[in-house]
Protein backbone atom coordinates (compact mmCIF):
# COMPACT_ATOMS: atom_id res chain seq x y z
CA UNK A 1 0.00 0.00 0.00
CA UNK A 2 3.01 2.61 0.87
CA UNK A 3 4.52 1.48 -2.27
CA UNK A 4 1.51 2.38 -4.47
CA UNK A 5 0.78 5.63 -2.82
CA UNK A 6 4.71 6.46 -3.32
CA UNK A 7 4.24 5.95 -6.99
CA UNK A 8 1.24 8.32 -6.82
CA UNK A 9 2.77 11.09 -5.55
CA UNK A 10 6.05 10.45 -7.66
CA UNK A 11 3.78 10.48 -10.63
CA UNK A 12 1.50 14.09 -10.09
CA UNK A 13 2.90 16.61 -11.17
CA UNK A 14 2.03 19.73 -8.36
CA UNK A 15 0.81 22.34 -10.27
CA UNK A 16 2.20 25.62 -9.55
CA UNK A 17 0.48 28.89 -9.25
CA UNK A 18 1.32 31.73 -10.01
CA UNK A 19 0.46 35.71 -8.94
CA UNK A 20 -0.44 37.99 -12.08
CA UNK A 21 2.59 40.54 -10.61
CA UNK A 22 5.16 36.84 -11.46
CA UNK A 23 3.68 36.33 -15.11
CA UNK A 24 3.45 39.52 -16.25
CA UNK A 25 7.21 40.06 -15.19
CA UNK A 26 8.48 37.71 -17.47
CA UNK A 27 5.18 36.64 -19.90
CA UNK A 28 7.62 35.07 -22.51
CA UNK A 29 8.78 32.21 -19.89
CA UNK A 30 5.26 31.30 -19.28
CA UNK A 31 3.82 31.52 -22.68
CA UNK A 32 3.99 27.37 -23.19
CA UNK A 33 1.23 25.34 -22.17
CA UNK A 34 -1.45 25.63 -19.49
CA UNK A 35 -1.08 28.24 -17.01
CA UNK A 36 -2.86 29.00 -13.41
CA UNK A 37 -2.49 32.43 -12.34
CA UNK A 38 -4.64 34.19 -9.79
CA UNK A 39 -5.37 37.48 -9.06
CA UNK A 40 -8.76 40.25 -8.63
CA UNK A 41 -11.50 40.71 -10.87
CA UNK A 42 -10.73 44.36 -11.53
CA UNK A 43 -13.78 46.37 -10.77
CA UNK A 44 -15.94 47.60 -13.82
CA UNK A 45 -13.26 45.48 -16.24
CA UNK A 46 -15.89 42.72 -16.59
CA UNK A 47 -17.31 43.17 -20.34
CA UNK A 48 -20.04 40.37 -21.03
CA UNK A 49 -20.72 41.51 -24.64
CA UNK A 50 -16.76 40.21 -25.13
CA UNK A 51 -16.36 37.87 -22.47
CA UNK A 52 -13.42 39.26 -21.24
CA UNK A 53 -12.05 40.93 -17.91
CA UNK A 54 -8.99 42.11 -16.18
CA UNK A 55 -6.53 39.97 -14.00
CA UNK A 56 -5.34 42.15 -11.80
CA UNK A 57 -2.33 41.82 -9.70
CA UNK A 58 -0.22 44.27 -7.03
CA UNK A 59 1.29 46.19 -9.74
CA UNK A 60 0.26 44.29 -13.36
CA UNK A 61 -2.99 43.22 -15.17
CA UNK A 62 -3.46 40.58 -17.81
CA UNK A 63 -6.94 40.32 -20.16
CA UNK A 64 -8.67 37.15 -20.00
CA UNK A 65 -11.32 35.52 -22.48
CA UNK A 66 -13.42 33.22 -20.87
CA UNK A 67 -15.63 33.01 -24.44
CA UNK A 68 -15.57 28.97 -23.99
CA UNK A 69 -16.42 28.23 -20.63
CA UNK A 70 -19.14 29.33 -18.02
CA UNK A 71 -18.13 31.35 -15.47
CA UNK A 72 -18.46 29.91 -11.53
CA UNK A 73 -20.79 31.26 -8.94
CA UNK A 74 -19.26 33.54 -7.01
CA UNK A 75 -17.64 34.97 -10.08
CA UNK A 76 -17.88 38.87 -9.82
CA UNK A 77 -15.46 41.96 -9.94
CA UNK A 78 -13.38 42.62 -6.91
CA UNK A 79 -13.12 38.65 -5.95
CA UNK A 80 -10.01 36.67 -6.15
CA UNK A 81 -10.20 33.84 -8.62
CA UNK A 82 -7.45 31.32 -9.96
CA UNK A 83 -7.14 31.25 -13.96
CA UNK A 84 -6.12 28.08 -16.10
CA UNK A 85 -5.63 28.86 -19.01
CA UNK A 86 -3.19 29.87 -22.12
CA UNK A 87 -0.70 32.72 -22.49
CA UNK A 88 -0.91 34.38 -25.72
CA UNK A 89 0.65 37.28 -27.28
CA UNK A 90 -1.36 39.02 -29.65
CA UNK A 91 0.05 42.06 -31.44
CA UNK A 92 1.92 43.60 -28.32
CA UNK A 93 -0.49 42.51 -25.59
CA UNK A 94 -0.79 39.44 -23.71
CA UNK A 95 -3.61 37.67 -22.99
CA UNK A 96 -5.27 34.26 -21.39
CA UNK A 97 -7.51 32.28 -22.86
CA UNK A 98 -9.27 31.03 -20.00
CA UNK A 99 -9.77 27.29 -19.78
CA UNK A 100 -11.21 27.26 -16.77
CA UNK A 101 -12.23 29.96 -13.62
CA UNK A 102 -12.07 28.82 -9.72
CA UNK A 103 -13.59 31.57 -7.02
CA UNK A 104 -12.95 30.61 -3.68
CA UNK A 105 -15.06 31.10 -0.47
CA UNK A 106 -15.66 34.84 0.04
CA UNK A 107 -14.83 34.50 3.71
CA UNK A 108 -11.45 33.25 3.13
CA UNK A 109 -10.05 36.03 1.43
CA UNK A 110 -11.31 38.59 3.52
CA UNK A 111 -9.94 40.84 6.46
CA UNK A 112 -11.37 40.80 9.94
Amino acid sequence: MLGLMGLMFLSVDPEIQYTVDEVMDSPESHDSGELNVRGIVQEQSLDSSSSTFILAGQESQVEVSFASIAVPDGFEEGRMVAVKGDLTLIGNLWYIEANEIQTGCPSKYETE
